[in-house]
C-alpha cells in the first residue's frame, strides 16, 4: 500500500498545479494583440509592395498632347490703304491789294462771302484821281492844239520854200516844231491813260470767282499803293491736298494703277473721322526729292462743290498700297518676332509642330498680309505658342470650335 501510495504521490506531483482563471483570460488577450499587430503589419508590407510595382507604370505613362488652337490659311481678296497727314489748300489764293494810295471810302463785300469775277470789293476815294483826269485831258487837248498850229505852218514853209520866199532854216525849225506837236500829244494821251487807269484803280473789283476773307482795313484807313493787305480770295472748286510721300511708297502707288488710263483713287477722312464723298486724282508730283527727309511732295485735286473742305484743312489721305485676290492673311497674335525676324508655329503631317519663317508686307488691322512663307491649307497655331517647341505632338483644334467650347 505504501509502495501504490508513493506511485500515486508521483504521480500527482507531476502534473502541474491548477492556473486561476484570470491569467488564461489575460493570455488570451495577448494573443488577439499579436494577431492584429501582425495583420497591420502584413497590410503596410502588402501596399508598399503594390505602391513599388505600381510607382513605375506611372512614371513611364507618356502625358497626352498639348491642346492648341489653330486656323487652316485660306488665301482671299486683300486691299491694303496707307494714311499719309495732308492740309487742303486753295488753287487761287489771291492776296488784294490796291494799286494807288489814298483813304478808303467803301468796303462792298461781308466778310467771307462770295464774290464773282469783277464784283467791287473796296472804294478808293477817287476825287485826287478824277482831277488827274482832268488835268491830263486838258493838257492832251493842248497838245493837239499846238499840233495843229504847228502842221499849218509846215504847211506854209512848204509852199514858201518851193518859191524860195523863206530860209532853209525855217523851214527846218517848221518840221521840227510839227514833229515835236506831234510827240508831245502822244505824251499826253499817256498821262490820261495813267490818270484814267489810277482812277480805275481806286475801284478794287474781284480778280475771279470766290469766297472773301475778313477785311485787313477799314473804311478810313490810309491805303499805300502795293503794300497795304486788304483781304485774301479763296477759289474752292476744285481743292488741292498736298502730303509729302516716301520715293518707294510712290512706285507702290503708280503700280497699283488697274489701267493706262485709270488714276489711282484717293479717298479724304476729315477730322471727325468721317471720309469725303467724292475720291480724288493725282494732280502734281514734285520733281526732286526732298534731301533731308526722302520725300517727295504730291498734290491731289478733288472736286468741292458743296464748300465742304476749306483752305487749311488737316486731313487724310487714303492711298491703296497694296491690292491682291489671292492674299494670305494670319493674326497678328500667332507671329513671333526675334531679331527683325518673323515666323509661325505650322502644325504639320503626324500632329507635329515646325516653326516657319515668314515674310511679312503689310498690317491689315490686327492681321498681317503674308508674302511668302505659308501656303493655302498650311495650319497656323494662334493660341498655346508658350507652350511648343519643335517637333512636339499636339491636338490641333479650330479656333472657331476652341471659341464655342471655351464659351
Amino acid at each position: 500500500m505504501d509502495n501504490y501510495k508513493g506511485v500515486a504521490l508521483g504521480v500527482e506531483s507531476a502534473w502541474p498545479a491548477p492556473v486561476p482563471i484570470q491569467t488564461a483570460k489575460g493570455a488570451n488577450k495577448m494573443r488577439s494583440i499579436l494577431v492584429s499587430f501582425l495583420g497591420a503589419v502584413l497590410a503596410i508590407a502588402g501596399l508598399a509592395l503594390l505602391a513599388g510595382c505600381t510607382k513605375p507604370q506611372a512614371q513611364n505613362a507618356a502625358p497626352p498632347p498639348p491642346e492648341v488652337s489653330v486656323i487652316e490659311v485660306t488665301p482671299g481678296p486683300v486691299t491694303v490703304y496707307d494714311e499719309y497727314v495732308a492740309q487742303t489748300q486753295a488753287p487761287d489764293t489771291i492776296e488784294i491789294r490796291a494799286q494807288v494810295t489814298g483813304l478808303l471810302e467803301r468796303q462792298a463785300f461781308a466778310d467771307g462771302a462770295r464774290v464773282k469775277k469783277g464784283e467791287l470789293l473796296y472804294l478808293i476815294d477817287p476825287r485826287p484821281f478824277e482831277a488827274q483826269a482832268g488835268q491830263a485831258k486838258a493838257g492832251l487837248a493842248q497838245a493837239e492844239a499846238n499840233l495843229v498850229n504847228a502842221r499849218q505852218n509846215l504847211a506854209r514853209n512848204g509852199r514858201l520854200i518851193a518859191e524860195k520866199a523863206v530860209s532853209q532854216q525855217d523851214y527846218d525849225t517848221a518840221v521840227a516844231q510839227e514833229r515835236a506837236g506831234g510827240a508831245l500829244v502822244e505824251a499826253q494821251r499817256a498821262l490820261l491813260r495813267n490818270a484814267e487807269l489810277n482812277l480805275e484803280f481806286a475801284t478794287v473789283r474781284a480778280p475771279r470767282d470766290g469766297f472773301m476773307s475778313s477785311s485787313q482795313v477799314k473804311p478810313g484807313a490810309l491805303i499805300t499803293a502795293q503794300q497795304t493787305m486788304l483781304t485774301t480770295l479763296y477759289s474752292s472748286d476744285p481743292m488741292w491736298v498736298y502730303f509729302t510721300i516716301s520715293e518707294e511708297r510712290l512706285l507702290e502707288v503708280q503700280k497699283a494703277r488697274r489701267g493706262a488710263d485709270q488714276a489711282t483713287p484717293f479717298r479724304i477722312r476729315l477730322a471727325d473721322g468721317t471720309e469725303y464723298a467724292m475720291p480724288g486724282r493725282l494732280d502734281f508730283v514734285d520733281a526732286a526729292l526732298d534731301q533731308k527727309s526722302g520725300t517727295l511732295q504730291v498734290r491731289i485735286s478733288l472736286p468741292n462743290p458743296q464748300r465742304l473742305l476749306r483752305p487749311g484743312l488737316f486731313v487724310r489721305v487714303i492711298v491703296p498700297a497694296f491690292d491682291s485676290p489671292q492674299a494670305i492673311r494670319i493674326p497678328q497674335q500667332a507671329v513671333q518676332e526675334l531679331q527683325g525676324t518673323k515666323s509661325v508655329f505650322v502644325v504639320a503631317e503626324g500632329d507635329k509642330v515646325e516653326s516657319r519663317q515668314i515674310m511679312t508686307s503689310h498690317r491689315l488691322g490686327n492681321e498681317w498680309v503674308v508674302a511668302s512663307g505659308l501656303a493655302a491649307g498650311d495650319r497656323v497655331v494662334v493660341e498655346g505658342i508658350g507652350k511648343l517647341r519643335p517637333g512636339a505632338p499636339v491636338r490641333p483644334v479650330a479656333l472657331a470650335a476652341a471659341s464655342k467650347s471655351a464659351k
